[in-house]
């Protein structure tokens, strides 16, 4: 039986994600911090440490395949085991007047590498950590401009990716059953954020905390579900 718990956040310099990283620190996490920018993941980083956190930083590109490959074998050095994978990095490169009658392929293409296709190898790669784990977790932050049932034309680009990113999650969750793993996707809500901006309505304690639950709390047979406020959603 393993004993200390261990997790890893992926865009976690500011934000959603440094407050993810917060509050499993504060449940007794040893937390591995990653972010594209080494300066601010390591400057998050320090002072998280200075807080009192068990907290590590390592570099990471979810939109680079090579810079996975080197965070995986990194982590393998350093860790036996994996509890918690956050896939948290995303970005919104929509214009604010954006429509799916126009949105350009690029915009797509590039969307999809960081907030889809990043994720999905990400958990590829850690499957073996994962699952050394006793009850390995993914929790794939997600929004809800990705649900179907309420689908408009708002961010098209960015909507697609993580209405792809809730696929990934129930096809994981089918896959990595037998594997004692489970995934989910969660949506934060509109969060006070660099991405959501300061009239949004909900703070980033609020917007992480499902992710929290889900690591600590949350049943151990619920996966392949996405939620909001602790609470099973549409997709």
């Amino acid at each position: 039986m393993t004993t200390e718990k261990i997790a890893l956040v992926t865009g976690a310099n500011k934000g959603i994600g440094l407050e993810i990283v917060r509050q499993l620190g504060k449940a007794g996490f040893r937390v591995f911090l990653t972010a594209r920018d080494r300066q601010r993941g390591e400057e998050a980083t320090e002072k998280l440490q200075q807080d009192g956190f068990n907290v590590a930083f390592l570099q990471l590109d979810v939109a680079d395949e090579t810079s996975i490959d080197q965070l995986a074998k990194e982590l393998a050095s350093q860790i036996d085991y994996l509890d918690v994978l956050v896939n948290n990095a995303g970005v919104l490169l929509d214009e604010s007047n954006a429509s799916i009658l126009d949105v350009e392929p690029a915009t797509i293409l590039e969307t999809l590498q960081t907030n889809t296709l990043g994720p999905l190898r990400l958990i590829q790669k850690l499957v073996p950590l994962l699952t050394k784990s006793d009850a390995g977790k993914v929790v794939n932050v997600s929004s809800g401009g990705g649900q179907l049932t309420d689908m408009g034309d708002w961010a098209p680009a960015y909507s697609l990716s993580k209405t792809a990113l809730n696929a990934v999650t129930g096809m994981m969750a089918a896959a990595l059953k037998d594997k004692n793993i489970v995934v989910n996707s969660i949506c934060p809500g509109w969060v006070r954020t660099d991405m959501g901006g300061s009239s949004a309505s909900r703070s980033v304690e609020q917007g992480a905390d499902t992710v929290t639950w889900l690591a600590t709390e949350a049943p151990s047979d619920l996966t392949g579900k996405f939620l909001r406020d602790r609470k099973v959603i549409p997709w």
